[in-house]
């Protein structure tokens, strides 16, 4: 920007400056990503930032600057990274910074920026705002292949809701080095409700986030700003009565100096920012409360036209207050008023009239041509003025308009209250459906998608009950049937139950062949599978496809043998499974559809985790996630295949590697039925190593302990699971046969060879438990869970072994465990045969087995299992092994042990080894403990010593 500064001398700031320079440092290392920078308006955030990147852009890293404005808050989406893009494509163009992604990526930033040349057509609410934040972390990752890059928002108060979302995004997903983010917020506007503090609480738990906080100036520096203001030393009262009157506020102390020096200040600090604007001439002043009323920020025609003013007559009127520094010059030849608090004060000063009268001005301006304004901007900047003239007919069809553009720019959240506004306005403009040629139900209907596409899920509950109240379902059944969908997912996301009794009365109202039909066979035959249903599932897939074949739906034809596969895998027929899901697959790459591939690859890879494959389920994971990646459906299904992931890891014994990649899912604030899964990985391992808090917690969170009720078989089979482990860890017996006899009580059990036998091999442990105390429910469970044996089919060598504990045949189920590599259930088992051996009086096969069990164990850090194998040795007098140094560890642990003894911190290791600093935390603690020393330094030493970190 051009302009006078009004104070020539930086004063102070300069531990804040240091502070930025080492948050720097520190990306370029990979170990930070943001700071948050707060302070009060006019305490000189904008000032300090100036000067940051003036030092970093001549130590040769790229700035890159991008700000917030109040109409953000209006549908303004992706302001700041708006901003950001242009600047880029100003200074490299739109080609150069194509070539920096992925082919056809671009095609995403057109969406922003018509540089980029036509939108993509996928607008898919569920996949393109996702692809959208993917471009923007591969952009700023590219980009700092060649300079350190540093991204500046400021003002982030007045960041919109996508903005917000892809600002926590960013600095969730940015682990490489020299890349760094740099917000500034008004920390005395963030009331209690503001949406900006869940944001700050949110980022304030990431990994490589600072907090920085900048105070008032001091007595002293108040001093200084005034010597450089004056050109000369003030008198010591004037010092004194300015500190105390502006309270070390720096815009204050330039406001007062502005006013004169006698230090006759007014009463209200508005009237002391105005007082600069007072003394120019009046009809800079009129010009002055035209351009408030267009924003901190106004093109030089949009404002001549506004004013009724020829360029020289508007450039005459301006000069004053460009030399008074109220206003300065920007690039593109806009005007901006040098402080937001200077335009609010300017725009407070309107009178009601005057205000109405303005925004119906600009309103009037931007519609005869909308090149007065910003590419993409218009339609909000419309709805905006429009809203402010109170022009009823002109703000509902704008505020229409402007929420298509949101729609188109994946700013759904932004979108919403658009819509409201059209809703709020409908009732006024007599003929509204012919003017946005949609009627009210239609307006309604996009706002459930929006919300829903949003995260909103409760504002999309209420405008989908709105919709449907209004329909007929006899006069259009196909539309309330499409509702009725919605309603039914969103039912699903929020844990409710009854879906499938939804989706029935859906299909009745669409009962003749066609695509509403289609449309709710999909869904209605994956329910009636999840629900254990098989034989009606099937039903409605076998008439799906046909339909699908016919409509020549591809996708949908692949979202119906992705049914049929999960009938197959609850049958117990794993080729078939893997097969079906395979045709899914190739039609998903057919079409080109990144969701239906990501399905099928998850669904394959559960399947192969069921069949023993685990090594190829673990290859499928990275491949998954690489689709996942290249779609930009990280944050949607891709969240699948994590979960697939962790639970793959966590079945070969790979605990810590499962934690972190259920962290690492967890960090993308997914949808609640995903959370309640990764969640599940996470309580198995803390049921393993007896972590009764933690386990505890998660078992609240997910409904386990309140037996909330669950519609779909495999959440039931795997809640019940848990609630009996939970039970059994706590040695509440009782308690646990208890769940045992609820589960066999339903009338529907899991068909699905893995989970049943599972459930079965956990069945028989309680009641080899409880058999002393309560014997006669102990063989009440056993025979009710013989009769669902009977029925259930053996399919896989995961099954198999399931079984084989089950039946009581430990060792033959140990064996079968050790092919599988799953060091934890094969220890297990060991354990349990070492029990029956001990009782058949066979002391010495017990501890030969307890040998082999305990370093699997001990491996794993499976306390609970540690201590029943050490009771037991006890019992038969066998010797524990004596463990080599070398084993005290997991290779984990080993490599954080190494970084420890190389002096690494605990953000260091977290970023070299791509886990968080409190899994470091984690692994530092049990070191600490297993090799009995209490400092960092003198675990390096014990490591040194015992020759641990040896190659």
């Amino acid at each position: 920007m051009l302009g006078r500064s009004v104070s020539p001398v930086f004063v102070g700031r300069e531990e804040e400056l240091a502070e930025l320079r080492e948050a720097l440092d520190e990306a370029r290392k990979g170990n930070a990503t943001a700071v948050l920078l707060g302070g009060e308006a006019g305490v000189g955030k904008s000032r300090l930032l100036q000067r940051f990147s003036e030092q970093i852009a001549a130590d040769g890293a790229r700035v890159l600057f991008g700000g917030c404005v109040e109409l953000s808050t209006e549908g303004l989406a992706y302001a700041p990274f708006t901003a950001a893009l242009r600047q880029l494509v100003r200074e490299q163009g739109a080609d150069r910074i194509a070539a920096l992604l992925p082919d056809g990526a671009a095609r995403d930033l057109a969406r922003l920026l018509p540089e980029f040349g036509e939108p993509s057509a996928d607008g898919e609410t569920g996949t393109g705002r996702a692809r959208l934040f993917e471009q923007f972390l591969t952009l700023l990752e590219r980009l700092a292949d060649s300079h350190p890059t540093v991204l500046i928002i400021e003002d982030v108060h007045w960041a919109d809701r996508s903005s917000r979302d892809l600002i926590a995004f960013l600095s969730r997903n940015l682990r490489i080095p020299q890349v760094l983010m740099v917000m500034t917020y008004r920390s005395d506007d963030l009331h209690r409700q503001h949406p900006l503090r869940p944001v700050l609480a949110e980022l304030g738990r990431v990994s490589g986030v600072l907090r920085l906080d900048l105070p008032r100036l001091s007595r002293d520096e108040v001093a200084q700003q005034m010597t450089g203001i004056l050109g000369s030393a003030p008198h010591y009262t004037s010092v004194e009565k300015v500190y105390e009157r502006s309270e070390g506020i720096p815009l204050f102390v330039e406001a007062m100096l502005e006013s004169g020096t006698d230090c006759t200040f007014p009463d209200s600090m508005q009237d002391l920012i105005l007082g600069a604007v007072e003394r120019l001439p009046e009809e800079t002043q009129r010009v002055l409360r035209v351009a408030a009323a267009g924003g901190i920020r106004v093109g030089h025609a949009l404002l001549a036209a506004v004013s009724n003013l020829s360029d020289l007559e508007l450039e005459a009127a301006l000069r004053p207050a460009i030399a008074g520094n109220v206003l300065q010059i920007a690039d593109n030849r806009a005007y901006v008023f040098r402080h937001a608090l200077i335009r609010e004060a300017v725009h407070e000063e309107l009178l009601p009239g005057e205000h109405q009268r303005l925004h119906a001005r600009y309103a009037e301006e931007i519609s005869k041509d909308r090149k007065l304004v910003p590419p993409g901007r218009a339609a909000v900047e419309l709805a905006h003025h429009w809203y402010g003239a109170r022009a009823d007919v002109e703000a509902l069809v704008s505020a229409w308009e402007a929420a298509k553009k949101s729609f188109m720019a994946f700013a759904y959240t932004e979108a919403v209250p658009l819509l409201e506004r059209v809703l709020m306005l409908w009732d006024r403009v007599p003929d509204a459906a012919e003017r946005i040629g949609a009627d009210h139900i239609a307006v309604l209907e996009k706002a459930a998608k929006a919300a829903q596409a949003g995260g909103e899920v409760d504002r999309s509950v209420k405008f989908t009950k709105a919709a449907l109240a209004e329909l007929d379902e006899t006069r259009e059944p196909g539309r309330v049937a499409s509702l009725i969908v919605h309603w039914a997912n969103l039912k699903i996301s929020k844990g409710k139950t009854g879906v499938v009794e939804d989706l029935r009365r859906a299909l009745k109202l669409v009962p003749e062949p066609g695509r509403a039909r289609g449309e709710v066979l999909m869904p209605m035959s994956r329910h009636l599978m999840l629900r254990g249903e098989a034989a009606e599932g099937a039903m409605y897939i076998d008439e799906g496809l046909r339909l699908a074949r016919e409509l020549g739906d591809r996708c949908l034809e692949a979202d119906l043998l992705m049914n049929l596969a999960l009938g197959h895998s609850l049958s117990g027929d794993v080729e078939a499974t893997i097969s079906t899901n395979l045709r899914a697959l190739e039609l998903g790459r057919e079409q080109n559809s990144g969701r239906v591939m990501i399905r099928a690859i998850g669904n394959n890879i559960d399947a192969l985790l069921d069949s023993g494959r685990a090594d190829e389920a673990l290859k499928l994971c990275e491949e998954g996630w690489q689709v996942a990646k290249r779609y930009g459906r990280l944050r949607a299904s891709g969240l699948f295949i994590l979960n697939n992931w962790a639970e793959a890891l966590e079945a070969v014994g790979r605990w810590d590697e499962a934690l972190d990649t259920v962290e690492r899912a967890l960090s993308f604030s997914p949808a609640l039925r995903t959370r309640h899964h990764l969640l599940r990985v996470r309580a198995d391992i803390a049921l393993g190593r007896g972590e009764v808090e933690p386990l505890e917690a998660i078992l609240s969170e997910i409904g386990v302990l309140k037996e909330r009720p669950e519609d779909f078989v495999q959440d039931i089979t795997n809640s019940t699971r848990l609630h009996i482990g939970w039970h059994m860890l706590r040695n509440e017996h009782s308690a646990a046969l208890e769940v045992a006899e609820g589960i066999l009580a339903r009338p529907a059990q899991s068909s699905k060879a893995m989970l049943g036998w599972r459930l079965l091999a956990l069945l028989r442990t309680v009641c080899d438990a409880a058999e002393v105390t309560e014997p006669a429910r102990a063989r009440a469970v056993r025979e009710h869970a013989a009769e669902v044996a009977a029925h259930l089919s053996v399919a896989g060598p995961v099954a198999k072994a399931y079984k084989l504990t089950y039946s009581g045949d430990f060792d033959a189920s140990a064996a079968a465990w050790e092919r599988l590599g799953r060091p934890y259930s094969q220890a297990k088992a060991l354990t349990r045969a070492a029990k029956a051996a001990a009782l058949s009086g066979d002391r010495d096969g017990a501890a030969t087995r307890l040998a082999v069990a305990l370093p699997l164990a001990e491996g794993l850090r499976a306390t609970p299992l540690i201590e029943e194998i050490a009771a037991l040795s006890r019992r038969v007098g066998g010797v524990q092994r004596a463990q080599e140094p070398s084993e005290l560890l997991t290779p984990r642990e080993l490599e954080v042990l190494r970084l420890v003894a190389l002096g690494r911190t605990n953000r260091d290791i977290a970023a070299e080894l791509f886990i968080s600093a409190k899994t470091v935390s984690v692994h530092v603690s049990n070191i600490l403990g297993k090799l009995g020393v209490t400092t960092r330094g003198e675990a390096a030493a014990a490591a040194h010593r015992l020759s641990l970190l040896t190659p």
